[in-house]
C-alpha cells in the first residue's frame, strides 16, 4: 500500500497543508486544538511522519515539573505505584510532565519535612504519603506560602493551607470490610485488625468506619483491640502469632496497616478455624497469590494506573490555577477482588 502522504495528513485532519507543515516544523505556531488533531488524524493512518509529529507537538506543549515522594521501594505496592506514576508521566496528554520521583526510604518526620522542601525547591507542586506529624505540616505549609501546590495521595494530610488530596473514601473502605465479614462470616466472632500506624490518616479512617458499621448493625461480632505493626512485615507477622496464640477462635483478620506480607506468612502457617476470613489491601503480586491459595479471602484496592492520572491532572490544575487555590480534592472508587475475579 501507498505511504500516507502530508497531502493525505492534511485531508484527515480536516486542515491546509501548510498547518500540517507547521506542525511539523513549529508546532508552537499552531493552536492546541489543531496540533492535536493532526497528531490523532497522524495516529489514525500510520503517517511515515508520526514521531516527528508526536516531537513536536510534545515540544509546544506547557512543562510541568510535579515531584512525587512514595514510600520505600522495597514495599511492593509502591514499586507498583511508581511504575503507574512513570506510565503516566509519559502518556500524558494535556502538558509535559517531567516527574520528579521519590522513595522515602526514612520515614522519621523531620526527614520527610526535609525531602518535602527539596522536592518543592527543584519542582512546581509536590504530591506525597506522609504520616500526619507537625513538622509534615510545617513543611506543607512553607510550600503552600511559597506557590508550589500541595496534595496528600492516599492518606490526607493537613496544614494551614489549602492541600488537596487523591485517595479513597476511607471511610467507606473500612464499612465495605466490615460488611465483608458481616455477610461472608459464618457466624459471629472474634476479629483481629492490624494497623500500620495511627499517623496515617487513612488506616484511622479506615478503622473508625470498620467499627462504625458494627455498632450500627449490633451483629454480635468482637472486635479485638488493634494491634500496630508500624508498617513493618516483620512486625506485623509477629501481631499476628500473638493474636492466634491468645484468640485461636478468631472468625476473622482486618489486615488495616502496611506490611502485609508478614500477616500473609503467619496466616498461611495458622491453624485456622474453618470458614476464616481476612481482608487486605492493595492487588499486587503477593496478595494476588493470597487470593488463589484462600490465604485472603478479599483484597479491597486503589486502582493505581487512575490514582497515577488523577494525581498528575490535580497538581497541573493546582499549578495552573495561581497561588492560594490549592490542589483540589480527588476521591476514587475502589476495587474490589476475590478468588474468583483475579
Amino acid at each position: 500500500m501507498r505511504r500516507p502522504t502530508i497531502p493525505d495528513l492534511a485531508a484527515a485532519a480536516g486542515v491546509s497543508v501548510s498547518t500540517v507543515n507547521r506542525v511539523l516544523n513549529d508546532a508552537a505556531a499552531v493552536r492546541p486544538a489543531t496540533r492535536d488533531r493532526v497528531l490523532r488524524a497522524a495516529q489514525e493512518i500510520g503517517f511515515y511522519g508520526l514521531r516527528t509529529i508526536q516531537h513536536s507537538v510534545l515540544a509546544a506543549r506547557e512543562t510541568h515539573r510535579p515531584a512525587v515522594l512514595l514510600l520505600q521501594e522495597h514495599r511492593p505496592f509502591y514499586r507498583d505505584l511508581a511504575a503507574a506514576f512513570r506510565r503516566a508521566a509519559a502518556e500524558f496528554t494535556e502538558a509535559r510532565v517531567e516527574l520528579a520521583l521519590e522513595h522515602l526510604e526514612d520515614l522519621s518526620p523531620h526527614v520527610v519535612a526535609e525531602r518535602l522542601a527539596a522536592a518543592g525547591a527543584r519542582c512546581d507542586s509536590v504530591a506525597l504519603v506522609a504520616a500526619e506529624h507537625p513538622l509534615v505540616s510545617d513543611a506543607i505549609d512553607r510550600l503552600l506560602a511559597a506557590g508550589v501546590p500541595v496534595a496528600g495521595l492516599i492518606t490526607p494530610l493537613t496544614a494551614r493551607g489549602p492541600v488537596g488530596y487523591v485517595g479513597l473514601d476511607n471511610f467507606r473502605v473500612g464499612r465495605t470490610a466490615a460488611w465483608a465479614f458481616h455477610h461472608i462470616c459464618r457466624a459471629p466472632g472474634k476479629i483481629g485488625i492490624l494497623v500500620g500506624n495511627h499517623r496515617y490518616r487513612n488506616q484511622d479512617q479506615n478503622e473508625s468506619g470498620f467499627r462504625s458499621y458494627f455498632r450500627e448493625h449490633g451483629l454480635g461480632f468482637t472486635l479485638l483491640e488493634p494491634r500496630s505493626t508500624f508498617e513493618s512485615a516483620a512486625v506485623a507477622r509477629e501481631m499476628t502469632e500473638a493474636l492466634f496464640a491468645e484468640h485461636p477462635d478468631m472468625c476473622g483478620l482486618y489486615i488495616s496497616g502496611g506490611g502485609i506480607t508478614g500477616p500473609l506468612a503467619a496466616l498461611r502457617d495458622a491453624a485456622r478455624p474453618e470458614g476464616f476470613v481476612s481482608v487486605g489491601y492493595e492487588y499486587m503480586d503477593v496478595t494476588r497469590a493470597a487470593l488463589i491459595d484462600g490465604t485472603l479471602t478479599l483484597v479491597i484496592a486503589h486502582p493505581i494506573d487512575a490514582l497515577a492520572r488523577q494525581t498528575l491532572r490535580a497538581l497541573i490544575q493546582a499549578r495552573r490555577a495561581g497561588t492560594g487555590v490549592g490542589a483540589p480534592r480527588v476521591t476514587l472508587p475502589f476495587e474490589l477482588y476475590t478468588s474468583e475475579n483475579i
